[in-house]
């Protein structure tokens, strides 16, 4: 490997070994980055003599219970190839957590650029903006319309009673995040939401494959020669349950016209702030054209996915402060926290988007 002596949360020598033997005829390491945004999963491009492979490992430090299981996202991925939903093709799959210290995978190269904030379309139209608004509609209906049974994932999780689940399950990464924060730290709006969220329930009905992080710069886009989603990535909450709670969080990341500075941070699409991106109301609106699904009762999916969010920033907050983050920005995450608990509330008492 040239010139690299280490890389965070890597064991080059044994990944070199493995892929060895994994990746047979493909030669040796010659370099790796660690790809700019992750602020969960590790994402990492692994350049070898012959080809590029893209390496996903969960994060260092603190580690929410259940979450960034390897095992469940190259399930996924392995029955989505080849299918309507664009995702880049499963390689390897490594359990064995001596080779770089965590269960990691490998998964092929797609060609495709992450947009995030208003500067990333800086060269976007207008009319590519609002083509690939719709094409992300068409990815998140794909996902949803997928059968899952002919897909290989009838098991793949326990729909039933899935969002009363998701609510609890939530409520113990935000208690598993404070223990593991010097202290801790309490929050009445965030013991209101609960209460408020357990209240309005939905009582089981759609059921489908759910990403569980849905949102454009977990996406690959290509424009040209035409605007176009070359594959979805970060499954690592992927499940079977409500897709309308898919829906609410990407519609929570979503940000209209003049709302690119609406948080502490930039968390999520902001570029879609940009001009030409369809409104959050008007990219609901496609999406239930594509599904048919009643929309009636959004507003409690887009609280959700605010309460969501914020759990998830709270255990990127902790594991800031145990210094287990790589990468910057961390140290202005938690500002974001009360931030969405607040949007929540609004969002619930205005039934707005």
């Amino acid at each position: 490997m040239t010139e690299q002596v280490s890389v965070p949360g890597i064991d080059v020598p044994h990944l070199s070994s493995w892929l060895a033997e994994a990746l047979p005829g493909e030669g040796t390491i010659t370099g790796i980055d660690l790809l700019a945004g992750g602020r969960s999963n590790l994402t990492y491009l692994v350049r070898l003599e012959n080809r590029r492979v893209v390496l996903r490992r969960p994060p260092l430090g603190h580690v929410l219970p259940t979450a960034h299981d390897m095992r469940r996202e190259y399930t996924v991925l392995s029955a989505l190839a080849g299918s309507d939903v664009p995702v880049p093709a499963p390689l390897a799959l490594c359990t064995d957590e001596d080779v770089i210290g965590a269960p990691f995978y490998v998964m092929d190269h797609v060609e495709g650029r992450v947009m995030r904030t208003p500067e990333d379309a800086a060269d976007v139209t207008a009319a590519e903006a609002r083509a690939l608004s719709e094409r992300l509609a068409e990815a998140l209906a794909a996902i949803h319309l997928l059968d899952v049974e002919r897909a290989g994932l009838g098991d793949f999780g326990r729909p039933h009673g899935y969002m009363a689940r998701q609510l609890k399950r939530w409520c113990r990464q935000w208690e598993s995040s404070h223990s593991a924060e010097e202290g801790g730290r309490t929050d009445e709006a965030y013991d209101r939401l609960v209460q408020r969220l357990g209240e309005r329930l939905p009582s089981d009905g759609l059921t489908g494959l759910v990403h569980g992080d849905f949102r454009l710069d977990n996406a690959l886009v290509r424009l040209r020669p035409e605007p176009e989603i070359a594959a979805v990535v970060d499954w690592e909450m992927s499940t079977l349950g409500d897709p309308l709670s898919d829906l609410g969080l990407t519609l929570t990341y979503w940000a209209d016209a003049g709302e690119a500075d609406r948080t502490p941070t930039a968390v999520g699409s902001t570029v879609t702030s940009a001009p030409g991106f369809l409104t959050r109301a008007e990219f609901a609106g496609r999406y239930a054209d594509l599904t048919g699904h009643d929309l009636s009762h959004l507003d409690f999916y887009v609280a959700f996915g605010c309460f969501k969010l914020a759990v998830i920033l709270e255990g990127i907050h902790a594991r800031y402060l145990q210094k287990a983050t790589v990468g910057e920005g961390f140290d202005r995450i938690g500002a974001s926290v009360p931030v969405y608990l607040d949007r929540a509330h609004q969002v619930l008492d205005e039934g707005a988007l």
